[in-house]
């Protein structure tokens, strides 16, 4: 019997039934030496060192691509995949990338885009370590895609979080799509000259690299997830599911910056809906919040309560209403893709 056709799908990441379809069980070989196997809401996989048997150090894994964009595009690569490793409480230590550049590329582009991974990689302590590098048909704009190695002897996952823990976030929401609707042209020719100026600061709250650090290092931590496709709601359904637990939040709860604001006002953007890699969610034994607020002072960024798990479903409370979040949403970034017609 023939299968029945499936409804096509749109850009961003795979739907989690799709996911669970086809790519969580099939993952090549067996090995005993996997710790954290592929999982919805895991930012990376873990690996044990030593023997099958041996506790021994872990090796952290996570890879991330650069599609989007492509102003500061070797910016937004490098940091993508470390912050997926640094939520598991250890700051990255190497790189691998892959570069796939449009045939009509110059030595001038190859350059620019390797230097700017070079010093973003220099400032985060991160050794790049090699990778592949090639010119390629049918591509508009360079395609990244870095792997970020830990050596680490504990670590926590997205999935670690208790009922009754607060959930906190660094920064504010959608921090990433911010700087990015800010500097590229196919978006940002509707916004005005002091709010194009205004997302400049977003680029440098891009990495949770040092507050992710300081935060496990409390002890104070269950769990951290890095907001990224999706953004914020994205990410705390994601982060609640790979918990098999509940949470309740209030949008009221939830920091978005002046700027934020008003370029999702004028673009007709859900800031919860934008990507956010520099946001960071943090499952936090109750009682505990102050102990996380004062780390995330300390590494320069700001963390606060928007919510608590519990054992019931993904609430969130917008307008008065309650509504409960059932999926992933589509990313805004992508949204705007498909609504403007412009190739990628």
């Amino acid at each position: 019997m023939k299968e029945r056709e499936r409804p096509g799908l749109s850009l961003g990441k795979l739907p989690p039934e799709v996911m669970e379809r086809y790519l969580f069980g099939m993952t090549g070989a067996r090995s005993g030496r996997i710790v954290v196997e592929p999982a919805l809401g895991l930012d990376f996989g873990v690996v044990r060192v030593g023997g099958e048997k041996d506790k021994g150090r872990y090796l952290i894994v996570s890879s991330d691509p650069i599609t989007g964009v492509s102003e500061r595009a070797g910016w937004y690569a490098v940091n993508v995949s470390a912050n997926d490793v640094a939520t598991s409480g250890n700051r990255p230590e190497f790189m691998q990338s892959v570069i796939l550049f449009p045939e009509d590329a110059s030595e001038r582009d190859v350059k620019r885009l390797s230097s700017e991974m070079h010093r973003t990689a220099k400032a985060l302590g991160i050794a790049i370590v090699g990778g592949h590098t090639e010119l390629s048909p049918g591509l508009h704009r360079p395609i990244v895609v870095t792997t970020a190695f830990a050596l680490a002897d504990s670590y926590v996952t997205a999935a670690g979080a208790h009922a009754g823990d607060t959930l906190m976030m660094t920064k504010t929401a959608g921090v990433e799509g911010t700087a990015i609707l800010g500097t590229d042209a196919r978006f940002n020719g509707r916004l005005d000259r002091e709010t194009v100026s205004g997302t400049a600061s977003h680029f440098r709250k891009l990495s949770v690299v040092e507050e992710a650090a300081r935060a496990y290092e409390t002890g104070a931590v269950h769990a951290m997830h890095d907001c990224t496709e999706g953004g914020v709601l994205g990410a705390l359904y994601e982060m609640a599911t790979a918990s098999g637990l509940g949470l309740e939040v209030s949008e009221a709860d939830i920091p978005v910056s002046k700027v934020t604001r008003r370029i999702c006002a004028e673009l007709g953007v859900d800031p919860l809906k934008l990507i956010s890699s520099g946001t960071l969610l943090i499952a936090v034994k109750k009682g505990q919040e102050s102990r996380v607020r004062d780390a995330a002072a300390a590494a320069g960024s700001s963390a606060e309560p928007i919510g608590r798990f519990t054992k019931g479903k993904v609430l969130l409370t917008r307008g008065g209403e309650v509504e409960e979040v059932t999926g992933p949403p589509k990313d805004e970034i992508w949204r705007l893709h498909e609504e403007s017609g412009e190739p990628l």
